[in-house]
């Protein structure tokens, strides 16, 4: 017999519902997720390192950019295992507590994240129409900070809203329509009156994504203005280079984002959002470090310059195997 949690809660545990029509193609789909997923988490992951180890990469906008990429890696690695879990072995059950940490986790990860685009924006404003400012400005205390402010800020709005949802009673269907812990999809499987909570998060979602959007629309904007009152091609073309890619990465989220949550009509909308939040969520964090790395020359020459390195140390040591006991 189920215990009762919490605010009359009968449901100890919910049940992914994923991609029923394609579950025959678990294993292929597992397959090709994981290759997804290993990816994405590599390419991030190869961000973070070249930035903390390259002197050349400690700026604002790598430091930030290597915050961003963290939390990529912490975003898609809170939703797609337990999808790999579903593909592979068919497990879609989730206990209450998990789906609740699942969902707390992606909804703060994803508030942060419009968040510090924001702050992006802005070190790409200063940098471009406030040249000689800029360094004093945005100095290694002032980027912590900001990065600070964007966690701080979403982990009070987030957890306020998903402490919320978890007072909601749920006593009756416990199948969530997509295959993680949607809000969304939590919030009207309640048997409580959601008006307010729904409320609730609509107006936290529109605060941060309206915040993050108008902030962005703004200082590139500005840089435009800027760019394009510079007297030499040379000049501009050097400008463009150093925001195209941040420019293309928040074009790619907010695009998806629209195509995800900005419907027409209500219906059906749960089984559409599932194949576009499975792009979103794998696909998008894959592009971004693609993106980072192919349009940035002075990330291609620190990839070069490492990856030629390590390739003389292996060299050395396999001419020279004793120098692994040694330490020479």
């Amino acid at each position: 017999m189920p215990m009762e949690i919490g605010n009359g809660t009968t449901v100890q545990e919910f049940t992914l519902e994923g991609f029923p029509a394609i579950q025959h193609l678990g294993k292929v789909l597992f397959l090709v997720h994981l290759l997804a997923y290993l990816a994405s988490i590599t390419g991030n992951a190869v961000i973070v390192t070249i930035t903390c180890a390259d002197s050349r990469l400690q700026t604002p906008m790598y430091f930030f950019l290597s915050t961003f990429s963290f939390f990529e890696c912490c975003f898609i690695s809170a939703v797609i295992p337990k999808l790999l879990v579903i593909f592979l072995l068919g497990r879609q059950t989730i206990s209450f507590l998990a789906c609740f940490i699942q969902a707390f986790v992606f909804v703060y990860l994803g508030a942060a994240g419009f968040l510090l685009i924001a702050v992006m924006s802005v070190d790409r404003y200063m940098a471009i129409c406030k040249p000689l400012h800029y360094p004093t400005i945005m100095n290694l205390k002032t980027c912590f900070l900001l990065v600070t402010a964007c966690c701080v800020l979403a982990f009070l709005l987030i957890t306020g809203l998903i402490v919320k949802v978890s007072q909601l009673s749920f006593c009756g269907p416990n199948v969530i329509p997509h295959f993680f812990c949607d809000l969304g999809s939590l919030i009207h499987l309640s048997c409580s009156n959601t008006r307010f909570v729904e409320m609730l998060a609509f107006v936290i979602a529109l605060f941060i994504i309206l915040t993050s959007l108008i902030i962005t629309i703004i200082a590139y904007s500005n840089i435009v203005v800027t760019i394009v009152r510079l007297p030499s091609a040379k000049e501009r073309q050097k400008a463009f280079s150093t925001c195209s890619s941040h420019f293309i990465v928040l074009s790619l989220i907010y695009s998806s984002c629209v195509f995800i949550y900005v419907k027409p009509k209500q219906t059906n909308r749960l089984d559409s959002n599932r194949e576009a939040a499975l792009v979103h969520m794998v696909v998008t964090p894959l592009l971004n470090p693609v993106i980072y790395t192919l349009r940035n020359k002075q990330v291609h020459q620190v990839l070069r310059e490492t990856i030629k390195q390590e390739l003389l140390v292996r060299m050395q040591r396999k001419r020279n195997p004793l120098t692994l006991l040694v330490g020479v």
